[in-house]
């Protein structure tokens, strides 16, 4: 397996490396939403206006309501929503702010903050960046669009080892109901967290607070096509700061 690190005088003192969506492309965001937005909008005007002309068609009674607002209103109204969907967009997105001394990862305005000895690991699993500690467990694992390319140079400049793929990839099982092998409690939660997961998919906040709860108990896990995989490791993890 590949890994990289990067030691020397490059990596020392306490700069400051701050990752997030390019400027061109949350502006690019920001103008497709409230291009939608607007389009969506003036398509109302129009079926409104087209609806009552049929005295037969359903909806007379909205239509009626949104041809009585003037026609400029209802595209800017739609540019508006768009705009603040873009701004939901964007609060989606990971930040990933590194220095000599810590790791801050903000996801949805939660901030995780980590100790850069508490860190063994850095790779990039599908769609999400995972954080390992030296006692082989998860720290954090965040949904991220950013550039592989350009996160794994971020983070062996700070003097984090990164690798190319899961270095326990191999340990992983799939779990079933009443799976032996798992700590006391663990079968519960997965339990719970598939019935989460089933029903909600894996960005939900109590997947990933069950998630955390089996960290507490020494478990690993990860999601593949809303099937569940896990392993153990010799102790949870410390919480982020």
């Amino acid at each position: 397996m590949d890994m990289r690190k990067r030691t020397g005088p490059e990596s020392q003192g306490n700069r400051l490396t701050a990752l997030g969506e390019p400027i061109l492309s949350t502006v690019c965001v920001y103008i497709v939403f409230a291009l939608m937005g607007a389009g969506a909008g003036w398509l109302v005007d129009f079926l409104a206006d087209w609806l009552v002309t049929l005295p037969w068609a359903p909806l007379q009674g909205p239509a009626e309501l949104a041809t009585s607002i003037p026609s400029p209103a209802l595209p800017v109204a739609g540019s508006v929503a768009g705009l603040a969907l873009g701004l939901v967009a964007q609060h989606e997105q990971l930040v990933i702010r590194l220095s000599d001394d810590r790791v801050v990862l903000t996801y949805k305005g939660r901030e995780q903050e980590f100790p850069h000895d508490a860190i063994a690991t850095v790779f990039r699993d599908g769609k999400q960046l995972v954080l390992l500690g030296h006692d082989g467990g998860e720290l954090a694992r965040q949904e991220c669009s950013l550039d592989t390319d350009r996160v794994a140079d971020a983070f062996t400049e700070h003097g984090h080892t990164w690798a190319d793929a899961d270095p326990h990839k191999n340990e992983f099982r799939r779990w079933v109901p009443n799976t032996p092998g798992l700590p006391p409690g663990a079968n519960a939660i997965l339990k719970a967290r598939q019935e989460s997961l089933e029903k909600k998919g894996p960005s939900d906040d109590d997947v990933r607070e069950l998630r955390e709860e089996l960290a507490r108990l020494g478990v690993v896990v990860r999601d593949e096509k809303r099937r569940q995989y896990w392993r153990t490791f010799r102790e949870a993890s410390p919480a982020a700061e």
